[in-house]
């Protein structure tokens, strides 16, 4: 087996709704995929070669399928929580950075972790 055929089986694996990589492999490839890949390997021999193509697989990522920036910003403001409500005050850790909130799931004294995902 080639490895561009082994970073195609590995690409795939994400595209789909399987739970993990050995059902994917054993349930979908090797059952379904059987005349597009015809000399795959076992399971146990797939999963110890694919550090060989661990390298090639993250620079296909990384230049073919990452884009340039497009200028749109997203930005994820997801709070972390720091202590339970009770214990806010008593809380010097994050001091000057926590502070109280609500939200739907009501009040909460966490910190806000915002960063833009360009």
């Amino acid at each position: 087996m080639s490895d561009a055929e082994m970073i195609t089986i590995l690409v795939l694996s994400h595209s789909n709704t399987f739970r993990n990589f050995k059902h994917f492999y054993l349930f979908y490839v090797c059952r379904e995929l059987k005349e597009e890949f015809p000399n795959l390997l076992s399971y146990t021999r797939f999963v110890e070669r694919m550090p060989r193509v661990a390298i090639p697989l993250l620079l296909f990522l990384k230049l073919a399928l990452m884009g340039e920036c497009t200028g749109i910003t997203f930005i994820d403001s997801t709070r972390i929580p720091v202590c339970e409500n009770k214990r806010e005050y008593s809380n010097r850790v994050f001091k000057g950075y926590a502070h109280k909130g609500k939200s739907t799931m009501g009040w909460y004294y966490a910190s806000l972790r915002e960063y833009a995902l360009i």
